[in-house]
């Protein structure tokens, strides 16, 4: 179709930490637009706060891979045909099947678990900001702060061992990176699936207080899916997290009004990590939704069987929704954000993230005064393409 935009387009950006420029006019002239998918499917694209959430909310339309157009390419080639469900890997499940390995991990994630952590994650920061120290400026804040801090965290939590962490560590980054070859792709997958097996295996002779644990004490699931629920939560909550630490730090770092705003008064914190996820939208172009049915959406017709792709970063961005939505603002209202994604798939670990992220934002601040960038802003190395916006690394002194 002639005005169906192509999918390769909305990856360049004109600043840092701005979405491409082509969602506001999207947003604005059509919030939902034809796009041509990766293999040749003529698909669609929601911009608007409003859509997206619809889209996300509406069970009429499905995750389930057994059916779906990928947004974006993989290893230089389109993603085709349907894939089988996979025991376990229920983000890729609608209900009640997706209800159902939910609902076994619910309480392991709820806010009162996650602030009952937070003494834990807060000395874990502690920790890793006497590694920065022991290193001197200028140090690179997402090897030695950002990662470490979410992986140990979430390695106690799940029940992986952060001692053997070369085992696992590496295969979230390398999966999360589109420029990774796809036989290192592999190799990665295959590694970490075997370790957690393994100590799956370790965990029934010796049990721990940590959610692998608790998920084989309950006797519901299969080693299958146990080991792809907990491979699951290491690709989701890992780089995800870590990135939204770090490209947060380097966003307060440049907007420094709002960083002198936040360390004169410490009790804004909860609402400035609120606005970071708001405004930095880690999770960016490959959350996307399949119709079941025709449904009529935004004044167009979505047949059965068109993958919509939503974009968050262009929903949290929204003028309808929030004022002046391209400024860093920790003093706005910031509710009804989709940082997370909305409806049955919201993110699972949102709750221990937001503690990371206060953690981990309140120890720089508190023990370093005089954070600042290392090089200049167009010197810091981004990843814009794959699911998550990151910064490959950070340089920051005291």
């Amino acid at each position: 179709m002639s005005d169906a935009i192509s999918f390769e387009l909305p990856w360049a950006r004109t600043h840092p930490f701005d979405p491409p420029a082509i969602f506001d006019s999207l947003r604005e002239e059509r919030p939902l637009a034809r796009m041509v998918y990766p293999d040749g499917h003529v698909g669609w694209i929601a911009t608007s706060h409003e859509l997206v959430r619809k889209v996300l909310s509406d069970p009429r339309f499905s995750h389930n891979l057994e059916n779906f157009h990928f947004p974006v390419t993989r290893f230089g080639k389109p993603v085709t045909g349907s894939s089988p469900e996979i025991p376990g890997m229920f983000i890729h499940m609608d209900p009640p099947r997706h209800t159902r390995y939910r609902r076994l991990l619910t309480a392991e994630f709820t806010a009162r678990r996650a602030n009952q952590l937070t003494a834990r994650v807060e000395a874990v920061a502690a920790e890793q900001i006497e590694v920065m120290r022991e290193h001197g400026g200028p140090v690179d804040l997402v090897t030695s702060f950002a990662k470490p801090l979410v992986l140990r965290v979430l390695s106690e939590v799940v029940g992986l061992p952060y001692e053997e962490r070369d085992r696992y560590a590496h295969a979230p980054t390398v999966l999360h990176d589109p420029d990774s070859p796809e036989e290192e792709v592999a190799a990665a997958f295959g590694q970490v699936m075997s370790f957690i097996v393994e100590v799956i295996e370790r965990k029934r002779k010796q049990p721990g207080d940590d959610l692998i644990s608790r998920l084989i004490a309950d006797g519901q699931l299969t080693t299958e899916e146990l080991c792809n629920i907990v491979t699951l939560l290491l690709f989701a909550g890992y780089e995800t997290t870590e990135s939204g630490l770090a490209v947060g730090v380097f966003a307060l770092l440049h907007h420094t009004d709002q960083l002198a705003a936040l360390r004169a008064d410490p009790s804004k914190l909860d609402a400035a990590v609120e606005e970071l996820l708001r405004y930095i939208s880690i999770n960016q172009y490959e959350m996307y939704r399949t119709a079941l049915e025709d449904i009529e959406l935004g004044g167009e017709l979505v047949k059965k069987g068109d993958t919509v792709t939503v974009s968050l970063p262009a929903a949290n961005r929204d003028p309808a929704k929030f004022e002046c939505p391209h400024m860093l603002d920790i003093d706005r209202e910031t509710s009804g954000h989709v940082a997370f994604g909305f409806g049955v798939h919201q993110c699972l670990g949102q709750n221990l993230a937001r503690v990371e992220l206060r953690a981990g934002l309140s120890a720089l601040l508190r023990e370093f005064p005089d954070l600042r960038l290392a090089v200049a802003i167009d010197e810091v190395p981004l990843r814009l393409k794959g699911s998550v916006f990151a910064v490959k690394s950070l340089p920051v002194s005291w």
